[in-house]
């Protein structure tokens, strides 16, 4: 069984990997000669620690520092207002399930993983046939597959064929991101700090160095300028060590990107042998860390119901199209959930208002410790589908189960 995946960002990658991993024959297609990485942290969570462990990448997460809890749990982590004053804190089981690595680390342990000519770099796509077989690249080439994963991002090329594709919008905020280049104390504790339409947030790593985002609510035609002088003038004053960290960075590697999002919900992750993954499906806003690990639950969500029909063989078209109907079932419901969420949380904290921000703070700090406890690992609750649904496409009578509520599955939530 042959499978065409659309871009090497981190959720096309992990598809592969998955994909490869339970027999299927893999391309990944690549526009760039050399994939575009930032410089920028990711928070691996609970479920996205779980999706490495499915792909069989714990080891080397291990390796890169993607231990949950290794930073200790003594350091107060949640949110603080501009000089200093703790609104809330993260409970001690909450930092525990968390682990922040270097985005870059993360990508190059995936490569590493999956078998050498794999990824075709410098090959752009141009879009997949409607039948979701084909990937038509540029130049006029086409090659065909048992089914496609369009990986390719928010402004995915893939997608924006689809009848439905509702389009990307600002999320009316921009961020400015780096990581220091020398290990910085940040014993004083880590999280985000929240003011009036402006947000700090800082993320150690293992190795010492701190990871943060600066994030500024402005119009999407106002300019912003990377490096560090946009950063050092709105966030003057703040508590330490914000400038500390802001000097401690490169200045050639602080950049500004504007925060986005899908800009409504697609009724289908799914068009014939075509299904979108990660931010081509999902695009969602960065205010629950989600975005990666929610890529990384696609695909070993889509390599565990695949399984059986790799063992079935390509030529049971039941076995593919059950599988993938139940991607779809299972990974649309959860991902939008959680990207509407994730959007109304960036509304609150970057509120601008005099009234507005002090309404915040106030449920901030009201907030019980319990409840923020038990509102943070909600979204992190997720286990891989049993694949007893798709391992042979039909139930013991021989009816088809692509689209039968099967007994035995576990759905995410």
């Amino acid at each position: 069984m042959k499978a065409g995946v659309v871009g090497a960002g981190i959720g096309g990658l992990a598809a592969a990997i998955g994909l490869q991993r339970v027999g299927v024959d893999v391309t990944v297609f690549e526009r760039y000669q050399r994939p575009t990485v930032g410089g920028s942290g990711l928070s691996l969570f609970g479920n996205g620690l779980a999706a490495l462990q499915v792909l069989g990448l714990s080891g080397p997460a291990r390796q890169i520092g993607a231990v949950p809890g290794a930073l200790g749990v003594d350091t107060p982590a949640g949110q603080r207002r501009p000089d200093g004053r703790w609104l809330v804190r993260v409970p001690a089981a909450v930092k525990k399930t968390v682990a922040v690595v270097q985005r870059a680390d993360l990508h190059r342990i995936l490569i590493d993983a999956l078998a050498p000519g794999t990824v075709r770099t410098g090959q752009p796509v141009d879009g997949v046939s409607a039948d979701g077989r084909s990937v038509l690249l540029s130049g006029g080439n086409t090659e065909t597959f048992d089914f496609v994963v369009a990986a390719d991002g928010i402004r995915s090329r893939v997608r924006r064929e689809w009848p439905d594709d509702p389009g990307v919008r600002y999320a009316g905020y921009r961020a400015w991101r780096g990581v220091t280049g020398s290990a910085v104390d940040v014993s004083t504790g880590s999280g985000e700090t929240v003011g009036r339409g402006l947000r700090f947030g800082i993320a150690p790593l293992v190795d010492g160095r701190v990871y943060w985002f600066a994030v500024v609510s402005q119009p999407i035609d106002e300019p912003a300028e990377d490096g560090p002088q946009p950063v050092l003038e709105r966030f003057a004053g703040w508590h330490r060590p914000i400038e500390e960290l802001i000097n401690a960075t490169p200045p050639e590697d602080i950049h500004a990107l504007p925060i986005e999002e899908l800009a409504g919900r697609l009724p289908s992750f799914r068009r014939g042998r075509c299904v979108l993954l990660g931010d081509a499906a999902h695009a969602m806003t960065p205010n629950l860390g989600q975005g990666g690990n929610q890529a990384m639950e696609d695909a070993a969500t889509l390599a565990a119901l695949l399984a059986g029909a790799a063992d079935a063989g390509a030529a049971d078209e039941a076995v593919i199209d059950a599988a993938l109907s139940e991607y779809d079932r299972l990974r649309r419901p959860r991902t939008q959930r959680i990207a509407h969420r994730a959007g109304l949380l960036g509304r609150v904290l970057q509120a601008r208002g005099p009234i507005a921000s002090r309404l915040r703070d106030t449920a901030l700090r009201l907030t019980p410790a319990g409840v923020t406890a038990r509102s943070v690992l909600a979204v992190q609750r997720w286990q891989p589908p049993s694949t007893a649904v798709v391992t042979a496409g039909r139930d013991t009578a021989g009816r088809d189960t692509a689209g039968r509520e099967g007994a035995g599955r576990t759905t995410s939530t």
